[in-house]
């Protein structure tokens, strides 16, 4: 059975992400005012993974950049783990759309995931030989063994974002966030890496926010998909995915659940764009 009702707002203790009338407002060129972000309230379990969707300038990305500590909201509070965000916290890390911004160029692969160690969430450097082997290690989680000594400019479009995940990873964060990190490549490498997304989430108990403008993506990927109306209108609908895990490109694809959450959250955004 299809079920779109509301989740239940989590228990304080199993709360990771919290967001209490969070809003997002700029002054334009003009001197109007901007509504990025509508005020929400919204609470992501900890271990979940949820989606955001909708149109282009609802706010889906201000939403990931204020959890991450890279804004700061014009009104409410984001909370991680219960402490309010002021900054980047320690235990996030952030992937970008553009693995050009997620990546530095001038280092190889090697070097862009120990930067990542070097930044490490609870725990010590530890000396250049085990450097060296957890480098390896995470390489080899994200599918990308022997390419420590190439440059990034080496690698496809979804080779690098394998490397900004390794790199995610090795501050070993318990909350991933994830900006439209697929929509630059193609769509076989972006099934691979919904997959190794997945088994990353799975494997590490992370909790996991994801934005994407991909509707079947968002499902496929997750227990949750929450829907922001346009800018200005706050959250739409908070929907639950109930399918059933692991998860399978093509049978779960053709799931009657599936298709019936499909139609409901693409007749939600499309209304919107009326």
């Amino acid at each position: 059975m299809v079920s779109l009702s509301a989740i239940a707002v989590a228990a304080p203790s199993s709360a990771a992400i919290r967001l209490g009338g969070v809003s997002k407002s700029f002054a334009s060129a003009s001197g109007a005012t901007v509504h990025a972000l509508a005020p929400i309230d919204l609470t992501v379990a900890r271990g979940s993974f949820t989606s955001v969707v909708g149109r282009s300038g609802c706010g889906k990305s201000t939403l990931l950049r204020l959890v991450a500590g890279l804004e700061t909201p014009s009104g409410g509070e984001v909370a991680i783990d219960g402490a309010a965000v002021s900054g980047p916290a320690a235990s996030v890390r952030y992937v970008f759309q553009n693995y050009g911004e997620s990546l530095l160029p001038w280092l190889t692969v090697g070097q862009n995931v120990r930067f990542g160690l070097r930044h490490a969430y609870r725990r010590t450097r530890g000396s250049k030989a085990e450097q060296h082997a957890e480098v390896e290690r995470l390489l080899d989680e994200v599918g990308l063994s022997g390419t420590a000594d190439r440059y990034p400019y080496e690698l496809s479009g979804g080779m690098q974002q394998r490397v900004a995940i390794a790199r995610a990873l090795a501050s070993r964060p318990s909350i991933l966030l994830l900006d439209e990190p697929f929509s630059a490549v193609d769509a076989l490498s972006r099934a691979t890496l919904q997959d190794l997304v997945l088994r990353v989430w799975r494997e590490h108990e992370l909790t996991v926010v994801f934005v994407t403008h991909d509707i079947d993506e968002a499902l496929y990927l997750s227990d949750r998909v929450v829907v922001l109306g346009a800018a200005g209108r706050g959250i739409r609908r908070d929907v639950h995915v109930g399918l059933e895990r692991p998860r399978d490109q093509v049978a779960t694809r053709e799931n009657a659940e599936f298709l019936a959450l499909r139609r409901e959250v693409l007749g939600l955004v499309l209304e919107e764009e009326r």
